[in-house]
């Protein structure tokens, strides 16, 4: 398949690229850079995502699937700034596509939704038909996304898929709360620090089985909009998380949590995954332990 890429030096879009290209697909970039990263599998061109005209490079390459990596990645950041949260997250996929409609091609459009939508759901594990019911700007800026997605299918004839993403971690992560704690951990302090209580918990799943499901999704995907949650199905607590790190570093440095409860940030995550099984039946994700030992041997090996 040819598949276009925005936000293709992100990490959800960087690494879905990789993947891809490794499974034998090609990939095209696009990201504000001028040049692409070194090791950049496929083709790349530099272009804004909320302001250029995508429709030129979308005629062009005429890609199968488009995946709209653009945008924005963190709750605190979009309760600090909502409006620059919401350009960055509707404003962008709008401007997709437009480019999309303009260019006169029906890819399968692939948005990588959040949990966030979810935001403190009644009842776990939580499935696509919960109810969407954001606490922060940023969940609420997803859902405005999946709308914005409803209008591509239904007024474009664009094939959706809505990948309502839970915790994804991985290599080429250098944020969020496993990069976190793994660099508490390589420090001199003699103690880990958390903010929260320790008691929350996620639904981790690592970056590659998340891009083998996206693909997955991509190639079965149907006609109108469908709503998919991407995740490992297992509630893991952020305790259990940070001792099984600390085996895996042979760390064993004190956990203090501050019990600090973060606007915006939910209790507990636990996906109900049976809708990804049915249009991916052989997608399986790695153990949690797995992932991991893989994600920090690589940040280990490379500083």
């Amino acid at each position: 398949m040819r598949i276009a890429i925005t936000g293709a030096r992100g990490f959800i879009g960087g690494s879905f690229a990789r993947y891809a290209a490794a499974a034998g697909h090609q990939v095209l970039g696009i990201s504000r850079s001028s040049q692409p990263e070194p090791d950049w599998p496929g083709e790349h061109i530099h272009a804004d995502s909320l302001h250029s005209d995508l429709s030129t490079a979308f005629r062009t390459w005429r890609p199968e699937v488009v995946l709209h990596a653009a945008g924005s990645a963190s709750v605190g950041d979009s309760l600090a700034d909502p409006l620059e949260d919401f350009r960055a997250s509707a404003m962008t996929l709008a401007n997709a596509i437009d480019g999309i409609r303009r260019a006169g091609i029906s890819p399968v459009l692939l948005i990588p939704s959040s949990a966030a939508v979810y935001g403190n759901p009644s009842s776990l594990p939580v499935a696509e038909t919960a109810t969407v019911s954001p606490i922060s700007p940023y969940g609420f800026h997803k859902a405005a996304c999946e709308l914005l997605g409803r209008e591509a299918a239904e007024c474009l004839g664009v094939r959706v898929v809505v990948c309502r993403l839970f915790s994804v971690y991985g290599p080429r992560q250098r944020r969020l709360l496993v990069w976190e704690v793994f660099r508490q951990l390589a420090s001199d302090a003699n103690v880990l620090e958390l903010q929260g209580t320790g008691s929350e918990t996620r639904d981790y799943l690592h970056i590659e089985d998340a891009s083998s499901a996206l693909l997955a999704l991509a190639q079965h995907a149907k006609r109108g909009t469908t709503v998919v949650n991407v995740a490992s199905g297992t509630e893991t607590s952020v305790s259990q998380l940070v001792e099984e790190m600390k085996r895996l570093t042979d760390t064993d440095k004190m956990l203090m949590c501050h019990g600090l409860t973060r606007p915006g940030d939910p209790a507990h995550w636990e996906a109900d995954i049976s809708h990804l099984r049915e249009m991916a039946p052989g997608w399986r994700p790695r153990p949690l332990r797995d992932g991991l030992m893989e994600t920090l041997s690589q940040w280990q090996a490379h500083g």
